[in-house]
């Protein structure tokens, strides 16, 4: 009974003052039910266009399993995809599959055009590692072997973390390799052997190893020191 008591005049407290405020909190309910109408219809659009643009995606993968001339307008399909899906998780991938398309086919600097737009727009992605390893590859591809070496070890001092590392440093030791500097294609081809023993590029790596190696017997041997003709100092004796 004391607990009804005390409890009463509360309630009629709560009661009096949604009376005097019905207004504001009849207004404040249906904004917060309207705002959640809102989320709701956003996230099932959201939703709804991640869904149609996974399954954009895949329809273009398809083609590319049928044979070299269904490849023809595969890139274009990707970049379709790219263009009517910016904003899902499908886009960055499309346009990443569209350069990667373009490489396949030859076409360099339209593949690198590809991949740098993808480092502008997409730098938040997991995959910009791929896209500067594509930028450095096309590069690579058209002879600008010098460029190339700065595109593959921008991306080893900067992202060295990144999943193309691997990669990255077999294609830098390659190009060290074709420019007679055999130590520093040495270091790379050991490190890709070392970090990836059981890959099929970590195995390559390794023959590639052996191979400059036998090429330049003295590769990686400890230095012999210069002779001296100076004569021993002699201590004067007392």
């Amino acid at each position: 009974m004391e607990s009804d008591a005390v409890q009463l005049p509360v309630s009629h407290k709560a009661w009096a003052w949604f009376e005097a405020n019905r207004k504001q909190t009849v207004w404040g309910a249906g904004v917060v039910v309207l705002v959640g109408l809102i989320v709701a219809f956003f996230l099932y659009r959201h939703n709804e266009a991640e869904i149609a643009a996974s399954e954009a995606l895949s329809s273009v993968s398809v083609p590319q399993l049928t044979g070299a001339s269904a490849r023809a307008d595969v890139a274009e399909a990707y970049l379709k995809v790219a263009a009517t899906y910016p904003d899902s998780s499908a886009g960055p991938r499309a346009l990443l599959l569209a350069a990667g398309s373009l490489f396949v086919e030859g076409k360099y600097p339209q593949a690198k055009a590809e991949f740098e737009r993808f480092t502008r727009e997409h730098r938040a992605t997991p995959y910009l590692g791929e896209a500067l390893l594509g930028i450095a590859a096309c590069l690579d591809a058209q002879g600008n072997s010098r460029e190339a070496i700065a595109a593959y070890k921008d991306l080893i001092d900067h992202h060295p973390s990144d999943n193309v590392l691997p990669q990255a440093r077999f294609a830098l030791a390659r190009l060290y390799e074709a420019q007679n500097e055999p130590e520093l294609a040495r270091n790379l081809f050991e490190e890709v052997a070392r970090t990836n023993p059981y890959g099929s590029l970590g195995s390559e790596a390794g023959m590639r190893l052996e191979e400059l190696k036998m090429k330049y017997p003295t590769l990686g041997a400890p230095k012999t020191p210069m002779p001296t003709n100076a004569a021993p100092v002699q201590t004067e004796k007392r």
